[in-house]
């Protein structure tokens, strides 16, 4: 049996395909520690299975915000996936780099391509140099319908890493996208509470200016009957005023805390409006796992660890150009002199061969190159390991800050029932005439100060809170990446 030269070809550019250079890709280590230090001993998880930590950006992140038992916010999250407008920025981002893969797994096939032309040429008999031989006709006519055919072999695996390079990228752009969803709810979530914290003190202040205002009358009442003295009605008069001060400024925090969330939810802040509320809500209590899970939770450590299997690929790519390249090429049509002849026979044309190129001197760019692409590999290993340096660091901060807030929390409220009393206790003796009205003002500038750091606190620990469900990813559930 005879062999035809095409399948011999095909059959070597078949086994040729399977060959790949560059590195296998290992995930990198990342330093860890058996459990988060701040967590306290009743958060630990005796006897918790470890596991090699997988990407898991694409899990559904769910309502975590529902934790919070808060009936607006319930209603606000869900706008910012369906408005904000840097999440379709995001959004745009990933289908652009999805776009990127069926870009490059475009070359894994054949380019056919067609350049149809049809002319005439009639030679001059005053041409120069040369007389030409024989009579002179009206000139030739050529029609040509080709169809070309050319093909890289694959055989290094630049097309095959440029695919799953690409396929990486849009991984990690997947990643960002719910980094950017992630980031953009819990800003939302704080914003909210910020603005739920400055109602509370409005509404605290206001009832301290009805007192103040109270106050003044009493003492300007006693100073008309000769009782007090002038310098007790400038003091009452001064209390009054700073509480409408600090009333008039909580009023300016609140409005661009509103400001904020419209734009985090796509609306122009005129056509925004968040009803007032006061504070009353406490942080739920959040689990925070074990660090290996972290890193399935967290969409920017997978992220960044994809960004590193990319930059394995580069490695392969840039290797790659040290070899030779091998081209299958073909052509196929006919030719004739007019669309008479053009479908005979004899008018039928074709071409078909291998070609191989090799660069043999470059000054060096090859290397350049891959020196590069092994420099760019070892900053991405070190990105992803400081991303999750810094996941660790964010979990433990608020664990820390929720500990220590629920502590302060209850000494303060103590404090602030003390300085109510005393306030109570210093007025009743300014009207019986016992203590002079400095003492007053003394007591109800400390009695309003807890009050204010009461409030605080609450909203310290509900942003706490926030902080620390993004820092753990937002959810608990854990899936794998999105197949591309």
């Amino acid at each position: 049996m005879r062999v035809r030269p095409l399948t011999v070809l095909a059959a070597a550019a078949v086994l040729l395909s399977g060959c790949r250079v560059g590195p296998k890709y290992v995930r990198p280590t990342v330093p860890m520690a058996p459990d988060f230090k701040e967590a306290g001993p009743d958060a630990s998880q005796a006897g918790a299975s470890w596991q090699v930590a997988q990407p898991a950006d694409a899990a559904q992140r769910g309502m975590w915000w529902t934790a919070f038992g808060d009936a607006e916010l319930n209603v606000l999250e869900p706008q910012v996936a369906e408005n904000n407008q840097d999440l379709k920025a995001a959004d745009a981002r990933f289908r652009e780099a999805r776009a990127l893969i069926k870009f490059n797994h475009a070359s894994m096939y054949p380019t056919i391509g067609t350049a149809p032309f049809a002319g005439g040429e009639r030679i001059s008999a005053n041409r120069p140099y040369f007389a030409l031989p024989g009579p002179l006709g009206n000139g030739v006519s050529d029609i040509q319908l080709p169809l070309d055919l050319s093909y890289e072999v694959d055989v290094w695996g630049r097309v095959r890493r440029s695919i799953s390079a690409a396929r990486e990228e849009a991984q990690a752009s997947a990643g960002d996208r719910q980094t950017v969803l992630l980031s953009l709810q819990a800003e939302l979530a704080i914003d909210y509470f910020e603005a739920r914290s400055a109602d509370a003190q409005a509404r605290l202040l206001e009832d301290t200016v009805k007192s103040y205002d109270e106050a003044l009358r009493i003492t300007t009442n006693r100073f008309n009957g000769g009782i007090a003295v002038k310098s007790d009605v400038d003091q009452a008069k001064t209390q009054l005023e700073t509480a409408k001060v600090q009333a008039r400024d909580i009023t300016l925090q609140r409005s661009q805390f509103e400001h904020a969330i419209a734009i985090l939810l796509g609306k122009p802040p005129a056509s925004f409006v968040l009803a007032e509320a006061p504070l009353h809500a406490r942080p739920p209590v959040v689990p925070p796992g074990m660090p290996s899970a972290l890193l399935e939770r967290r969409p920017d450590i997978a992220s960044a660890e994809r960004r590193v299997a990319e930059a394995n690929d580069r490695i392969g790519i840039a290797r790659a150009a040290f070899y030779p390249t091998i081209s299958l090429s073909g052509a196929l049509g006919v030719e004739g002199t007019a669309f008479g002849n053009l479908f005979d026979p004899a008018s039928l044309v074709w071409a078909i061969g291998p070609t191989l190129s090799q660069t043999i001197f470059d000054a060096g760019r090859r290397a350049a190159v891959s020196e590069q692409a092994n420099a760019t590999f070892d900053e991405t290993v070190a990105n992803y390991r400081q991303t999750t340096l810094n996941a660790f660091q964010q979990v433990e901060d608020n664990l820390v800050a929720l500990r220590v807030l629920k502590q302060e929390s209850a000494h303060q409220h103590e404090a602030t029932l003390a300085a109510e009393s005393a306030q109570q206790i210093f007025n009743n003796r300014y009207v019986g005439g016992l203590d002079t009205y400095l003492q007053v003002v003394t007591a109800q500038t400390t009695a309003l100060e807890n009050e204010r750091n009461d409030i605080d606190i609450m909203r310290r620990q509900m942003d706490a809170s926030v902080l620390l469900i993004k820092a753990l990813g937002g959810g608990w559930d854990v899936t794998q990446l999105p197949k591309l």
